[in-house]
């Protein structure tokens, strides 16, 4: 590889993980908001059993239950929010772990430029 190659690489995976930054503050703020969404949604649910609504779920309808399975019947009607919640926290960490492989071929360029320009310095020495 040339000296000039690796130095575009470098710069490359530079901009890369600065857009990546961007990103991901937007992944964490869409993770915050589907927490807190779920969270929500699942208080929602469960005052509404308390209350006495009817909810239907695949079929099954909901009313009074016991207090004792209240808050898992409300997990269960609130099962989107909860996948939404999950593919956010699924996107975050991905976003994380994609940073941190461009970070390392970030790092092997760097290597590699620091021993082609040692190379060079050798051979201009060396005339």
């Amino acid at each position: 590889m040339e000296l000039i190659a690796v130095s575009k690489r470098i710069e490359e995976k530079i901009r890369t993980l600065e857009l990546g930054r961007e990103i991901l503050k937007e992944y964490a703020q869409n993770k915050a908001n589907t927490i807190a969404n779920y969270e929500k949604a699942i208080a929602k649910v469960l005052i509404r059993l308390k209350n006495g609504d009817e909810f239907t779920l695949e079929g099954e309808v909901i009313k009074s239950p016991p207090a004792s399975v209240m808050e898992k019947i409300a997990k269960g009607i609130c099962f989107n929010e909860k996948l939404a919640q999950e593919l956010a926290e699924a996107q975050y960490k991905n976003a994380i772990v994609g940073m941190g492989a461009i970070e390392a071929e970030l790092n092997g360029y760097q290597s590699i430029f620091r021993h082609l320009e040692h190379e060079t310095t050798e051979d201009t020495w060396k005339k």
